[in-house]
């Protein structure tokens, strides 16, 4: 039985290419391990780059923000900054879906715990549970 999952989605941004709610709730469900309450936004460059400023004290738009609120259970906000997503989907080759769909189950990993930044084990773990996860929409593995 999986666990219980409240998510919201919010688009900040516009486009012809954005995932339908279903879709976002399918890559956040499968990435799921805790009971969560999760609020999903697209946004833009400006607000993704205002934020990962105040946040992170980084000066530019990065591709997805995690936002942790309670550790048990999981409340947080994932924030993805649409316009990176699709700039570094071209530069590297990837379907825009299956991009978005790693920028999900990553962010949503790191929500639960899971840290690559301090750790090479950890980081190990995180990524192979992204590809675990990613496999079973048929998405390749984004760290080739």
């Amino acid at each position: 039985m999986k666990p219980e999952l409240h998510l919201a989605v919010q688009y900040a941004v516009a486009g012809d290419d954005l995932p339908e709610r279903a879709q976002v709730r399918r890559w956040v469900r499968a990435a799921q391990e805790k009971p969560a309450t999760v609020t999903v936004r697209l946004c833009d460059d400006d607000e993704g780059r205002e934020l990962n400023r105040a946040y992170r004290g980084k000066d530019y738009a990065t591709n997805v923000l995690s936002f942790v609120y309670e550790d048990e259970p999981v409340v947080g906000d994932l924030v993805i900054c649409l316009p990176v997503v699709r700039r570094e989907a071209v530069e590297q080759g990837k379907a825009l879906r299956d991009h978005l769909a790693h920028m999900v189950v990553h962010g949503m990993l790191h929500l639960q715990g899971y840290d690559h930044e301090t750790n090479v084990r950890d980081a190990a773990r995180m990524e192979a549970r992204e590809r675990e996860v990613l496999a079973r929409f048929g998405i390749p593995d984004p760290y080739r």
